[in-house]
């Protein structure tokens, strides 16, 4: 049970999200799919709040100088990251952006680069949701390769 709370915390964290959630709920026996539904929800969850975060959180803390110094830094480098792809191809763009699992792209990165580049709230939750699954999809059945060829090679 702890195992699975702390894969849905990671989930959620801007530390890792799914991407990390899935493969630590997994190595900890936690069952294949209540892992992946368990942290692609925890996951999603994220949207929503920073929906609110941006919207009203974000504009009483930009006076102060630290935070607005760190959240240009944050905006520059999610605006760089999606810039291309976004800007051009909209919302499927923002669904490729959020679906790759590497670093710096996920619902974090994206819910800020629909905000930056005023994507339809709507249009980015599902740009954001189906991303994040097809992410989901593709670290759930890498980890589960993984951890089957492992065992392969342990009884050999």
């Amino acid at each position: 049970m702890w195992d699975l709370l702390i894969a849905m915390a990671w989930s959620v964290s801007p530390l890792g999200e799914a991407k990390v959630g899935i493969p630590y709920a997994l190595v900890h026996d936690v069952n294949i799919f209540i892992a992946f539904i368990a942290c692609f929800g925890a996951n999603l969850l994220v949207f929503p709040i920073m929906k609110f975060f941006l919207a009203f959180v974000n504009r009483h803390f930009l006076k102060w100088r630290f935070y607005k110094k760190s959240a240009i830094f944050v905006a520059r480098r999610a605006k760089t990251g999606a810039a291309k792809g976004v800007k051009k191809y909209g919302f499927w763009g923002l669904l490729i952006f959020v679906m790759l699992p590497i670093p710096g792209t996920g619902v974090y990165a994206g819910s800020i680069a629909a905000y930056l580049f005023g994507i339809e709230s709507k249009r980015a939750f599902w740009a954001n949701a189906i991303g994040i699954f097809l992410s989901c999809v593709f670290v759930w059945t890498a980890t589960l390769l993984t951890m089957e060829g492992i065992e392969m090679n342990q009884e050999r």
